[in-house]
């Protein structure tokens, strides 16, 4: 039976403030739910995006004292860190894996910046330091930047692709982009689905359906439960994406399961 993992963004994109108590418990309720790993970016405790780890740290110390969930950490996001910065929790021990943005593109008003530089910089930190990319995808072109990339790095295997609809400006949330994005994903490589600014569960469902092997859900993404009503936790969400995947007689991967999908465990033993 094909196994998918749950990943739980958990933090809204604009957070006012981080609690290490209160997002490890949400963490954690996640876990119970379903969600195999956690998605979590570097902040501070006023929400702002920082290399100051202190906050990031408490907050996974809390989460592995009751949870064995695999613990990613993200080297984007939409701040004036330097890639130096955005890379500093590569240097933790306890993540596991991180998210590997290989492109810069419009985000509404924003622009996302990715040069190549700074990315084979990123590359070249998560080799050094043992980290299992999961590689975030918002057009057609950073597949093949991405095929590039592991010519030159021959990156950990299998390659994880996250598609990411949804933002403005990036791949839009439908049917058609969907196929066409997987349509150049390598058939030995993994990919999943993030679909931002999401208020249904259509996307998910057809990627689910198309063989995505990773479903990212949570507060960062959206935190519609369905058109008409939005979660109060995030393990709600975790809890609907787990009720789709088991409708269509799939598993929902343990952190275990993700573990040995991902190469995390083949990695380690490395």
């Amino acid at each position: 039976m094909r196994k998918v993992i749950i990943s739980v963004a958990p933090t809204s994109a604009l957070p006012d403030s981080i609690d290490p108590e209160v997002l490890a418990g949400e963490v954690i309720a996640a876990g119970r739910a379903g969600a195999a790993m956690v998605h979590m970016h570097v902040r501070d405790r006023n929400g702002k995006l920082t290399d100051d780890m202190d906050v990031y740290k408490d907050t996974v110390e809390r989460i592995t004292r009751e949870s064995d969930m695999v613990i990613q950490a993200s080297t984007g996001g939409l701040s004036d860190l330097t890639i130096q910065q955005r890379c500093a929790p590569l240097s933790c021990d306890k993540v596991e894996t991180i998210s590997l943005n290989v492109g810069s593109v419009n985000l509404g008003k924003a622009i996302y910046r990715n040069p190549i530089g700074d990315v084979r910089y990123c590359v070249e930190q998560l080799l050094k330091h043992g980290k299992i990319p999961e590689i975030e995808i918002f057009e057609l072109g950073m597949i093949h930047t991405v095929l590039e990339l592991d010519r030159q790095y021959a990156l950990p295997k299998p390659l994880m692709f996250d598609l990411v609809l949804g933002h403005p400006g990036g791949a839009p949330a439908t049917i058609d982009a969907l196929i066409a994005l997987r349509s150049l994903v390598p058939r030995d490589a993994l990919w999943g689905i993030t679909h931002a600014n999401r208020t249904d569960y259509c996307i998910i469902s057809a990627a689910i359906a198309m063989g995505a092997g990773l479903v990212r859900i949570g507060f960062e993404d959206s935190d519609y439960l369905n058109r008409d009503r939005r979660a109060a936790h995030n393990a709600e969400l975790v809890s609907k994406v787990a009720d789709i995947i088991h409708a269509m007689e799939l598993e929902v991967a343990s952190p275990q399961d993700a573990r040995q999908i991902l190469g995390v465990l083949q990695r380690t033993m490395d």
